[in-house]
């Protein structure tokens, strides 16, 4: 909440002086007096607990008096203000406002007192056990508690069995505790930091680890409760949370290969997601994960937003955090209905949160909750607020916590509430101090009991061929297409093409190999799911996955029609999002692990737009939190001329970031070693992220096709040796497209002693396979490692040192060819890349003098 915007006033409120009125003239007067505080009245609610955000006048509404004005004034301006009538639906406004106007239903006020006492007693013992720690308290907007209590409450009437939570850093601890039910002792563990030399190098701050727990509803119903780890990056969860919320409907919704998304299934998942005001307006990966809300691929059957709502972030003022008036407006983009309210009238707040559950579960689609409080001490609790606020810190000085304001408001004595609560908190904290080692604060569900995570066994790894029948079997299927459905004349003879490759008639490409992977996939009940812009085509026209009638644009997906028996298949075109998007993707995979989930970027170098994801999320979140996945990442690579944008999917990021086994980096050579990759990664039972650089202009290019041979060998070779050359005296190691170049150059060349190895996995580097290699070339006097990228860019750095320690061994000397260091992956001419090119590999064949 900011700006204080001026308002002009609608014409039709000009007047409204009117003569005596029948019945029927009454009646239109109130609604149309109605209709003004439906649109205006939020503006002139009163929200802020401490008075500093005043209402607004609004002119529409100056004037209006009488018993039509008042009573809407007690609807729409008091500590509740509603904003909906931009909603484009009529049955969604006239419910809401049939809600609002409707009788209120009774709180229970002993509970609400019991549990604002509780979130500020937690946060009380906190401050004066452990004085000086962060913990980034939720003192000030406590009643978040049994707003959270009443949504899960009309949760578990209306069906309910999950509830994903996602909420940065503040008030963490007090929703652990209170809300996914864990024990204060196992929650404030971590102030103790026992045990150290257990999380050397790897765990994660208190406040950013996740929860798993089960809360009872008011009527004994179980929920459980999936509270999403989340680093700093305040927003960054958002789509992790949706990400998870929809691969638990798809489990609750699977019908065969089809997925359920009746109102019955999406009741089941309830995502709940908090956010702070000023992140909620400022944080752009918020923006992207709103506008996935009503999307086929990403819907969740609509989430329930609260921003808590502090009216500062860290030290800085809503009115140099958002150009609106209220952080809440970048919800009105979309047909989401807002619920402004005063965290200091718990009742409304309770109030509220049933009606925000209710419209979810009836029309499946986002409701935001502002919920306007302050907070008590700075950012932290080691940081002086009154620096850059003095007056409203003087004034939270003086003003007493929720809790008393409540009690006396409701005329309940709270000195026996307080009293036992203080003494459980107590004993809680003496059993926190005894503790030895640091709680385990959640469970991976059971659907990941048969997978492994942490490091790799060669035991994981099973065979990944097919045979000639079952992919002539598989083809048929994939070419398959319903009676009546009009083909595109193009894509007739595609189809007939890939009908001849998966009959051994023609070499299989990159585009038919990726789906005969998927069909075999689903057929043997492992899911598959594969977003991306344009995926369903293919950005470079290379899969179309998914068939359009020529006639009537109906879809068709073969994938999706292969048995009554199969594992579901979805492969969706996603919106113009990197970050969103990968980080929706991440999070379905956190719940699915039998499943093989893909996200493509359209160019590779586009993922740098989800950096944040990568780094904080896909290639930390088992290191920082115990959690596995095993999500694919899709990245074409390739140096084709196409300039800085289009060449690079920055290869020595994901080099950095890998450690520990984290990660599984790729760049298949071929159709059949994409076939295999694709495969091994969902058949072994073991999860790791898989990053792959996919190729442009090898996707189709004959030396990059495969027969139908290969497909039947076992396994994905992490390094392809040079079967044409035996008794090599250069042995040139590449990865991708240059490999290619290298081979076609030797050609021309009728060079026959120079070997050329494809380093078809950069990560794990595996250096048996590449020691084995050289062994079968005893004559040889260099090893050469060549690269199409700058040489501060691509696997050089990580590759080359590792080669030397092998060669070393073998007394082999080691040089690299690689373009000069860039500041830009990559020239903008065409014609300066095709020289460049040529000079790389012609470097690459020529023998350094000391060899």
């Amino acid at each position: 909440m900011a700006n204080r915007v001026t308002i002009s006033p609608d014409k039709s409120a000009k007047s409204v002086k009117r003569p005596p009125a029948s019945n029927g003239a009454g009646h239109a007067e109130r609604e149309r007096i109605f209709s003004l505080f439906r649109r205006w009245g939020f503006y002139e609610a009163t929200l802020d607990p401490l008075g500093f955000f005043t209402p607004l006048k609004v002119p529409d509404l100056e004037g209006l008096s009488g018993e039509y004005a008042e009573e809407a004034r007690r609807y729409y301006c008091g500590t509740v203000g509603v904003e909906f009538l931009h909603l484009p639906e009529i049955d969604r406004r006239n419910w809401i406002a049939e809600r609002v106007e409707g009788p209120e239903f009774e709180v229970n006020q002993p509970k609400v007192l019991d549990r604002l006492v509780r979130a500020d007693l937690f946060e009380q013992v906190l401050q004066t056990r452990y004085l000086g720690s962060k913990r980034f308290s939720l003192e000030g907007e406590t009643a978040l508690i049994p707003l959270l209590d009443s949504i899960l409450d009309t949760a578990g009437e209306l069906g309910g069995i999950d509830s994903v939570m996602a909420m940065s850093h503040r008030g963490r601890l007090n929703v652990m505790t209170h809300i996914a039910s864990k024990p204060m002792h196992d929650v404030v563990a971590g102030f103790e930091d026992v045990d150290p030399r257990s999380v050397l190098g790897a765990g994660d701050v208190k406040y950013h680890v996740g929860a798993t727990g089960i809360y009872t509803t008011s009527s004994g119903k179980p929920l459980n409760i999936h509270l999403v780890s989340n680093p700093s990056h305040l927003e960054a969860v958002d789509p992790v949370a949706m990400g998870r919320a929809r691969a638990k409907l798809t489990r609750h919704g699977v019908r065969g290969p089809q997925i359920d998304r009746s109102s019955e299934t999406l009741n089941k998942v309830w995502p709940i997601v908090m956010h702070g005001d000023a992140a909620f307006a400022g944080q752009g990966i918020w923006a992207e994960t709103l506008n996935l809300a009503d999307l086929r691929a990403y819907s969740v059957g609509g989430t329930i937003h609260i921003i808590v709502n502090n009216l500062i972030g860290f030290t800085t003022r809503p009115t140099q955090e958002h150009s609106s008036r209220y952080a809440s407006s970048i919800a009105l983009r979309q047909s989401v209905p807002i619920f402004h309210v005063n965290a200091e009238d718990p009742d409304a707040v309770v109030r509220v949160g049933r009606l925000a559950a209710e419209c979810r579960a009836k029309f499946h689609s986002d409701v935001v909750i502002d919920l306007v409080g302050y907070r008590r001490h700075g950012h932290s609790e080691i940081d002086d607020p009154t620096i850059t606020q003095p007056r409203l810190y003087e004034r939270i000085r003086n003003h007493p916590q929720l809790w008393k304001i409540y009690a006396e408001h409701s005329g309940i004595d709270a000195a026996p509430i307080t009293e036992a609560v203080k003494k459980e908190y107590e004993e809680e904290q003496r059993r926190a101090a005894k503790l030895t080692k640091i709680p385990l604060l959640r469970k991976l569900p059971d659907y990941w009991t048969p997978y492994n995570y942490g490091k790799y066994n060669p035991a994981f790894e099973v065979d990944t061929g097919l045979g000639h029948e079952k992919l002539a079997e598989i083809t048929d299927g994939l070419i398959r297409t319903p009676a009546g459905f009009h083909v595109h004349p193009k894509i007739v003879k595609l189809l007939e093409q890939r009908s001849e490759m998966g009959h051994g008639r023609r070499p299989i490409d990159y585009g038919f190999a990726e789906l005969l992977a998927f069909a075999s996939l689903v057929l043997e009940g492992n899911p598959v799911r594969l977003t991306g812009q344009d995926s369903q085509r293919g950005t470079f026209n290379q899969r179309h996955a998914v068939l359009v009638d020529n006639q009537t644009e109906q879809e068709y997906l073969p994938l999706a029609h292969l048995s009554p028996d199969q594992a579901f298949c979805e492969v969706h075109n996603s919106s113009l999002s990197e970050a969103g998007c990968l980080g929706f993707e991440y999070g379905f995979s956190r719940d699915y692990p039998e499943g093989l989930i893909l996200w493509e970027a359209q160019f590779g170098d586009f993922v740098n737009g989800a950096q944040v994801t990568v780094d904080q999320f896909i290639s930390a979140s088992e290191d920082k939190w115990g959690l596995p996945t095993g999500v694919v990442l899709l990245l074409p690579h390739g140096y084709e001329g196409q300039g800085p944008e289009h060449s690079s999917a920055r290869i020595e990021r994901f080099m950095q970031l890998a450690a520990e086994g984290n990660l599984n980096i790729c760049q298949p050579s071929n159709a059949a070693q994409y076939f295999h990759l694709l495969r091994r990664q969902a058949r072994r039972l073991w999860r790791k992220p898989l990053v792959v650089f996919t190729p442009k202009s090898m996707l189709r290019h004959p030396d990059a096709c495969s027969t139908i041979e290969e497909f039947e060998r076992p396994r994905f070779l992490t390094l392809v040796p040079d079967r044409e050359v035996t008794d090599a005296h250069s042995i040139l190691i590449a990865s991708g497209k240059v490999g290619h170049e290298l081979r076609a150059e030797r050609r021309r060349r009728k060079d026959t002693t120079t070997a050329i190895f494809f380093l078809d996995q950069l990560y794990p580097l595996p250096k048996d396979e590449i020691a084995a290699a050289l062994d079968a070339h005893p004559n040889a006097r260099e090893i050469v490692w060549v690269q199409e990228e700058p040489a501060n860019m691509g696997a050089l750095f990580y590759v080359l040192p590792r080669l030397e320690r092998i060669a070393q061994a073998k007394n082999l000397k080691v040089r690299s060819v690689k373009r000069s260091a860039s500041a830009s992956p990559a020239t903008g001419s065409a014609k300066a890349h095709e020289l460049e090119q040529k000079t790389l590999i012609t470097l690459a064949f020529t023998t350094a003098p000391s060899a």
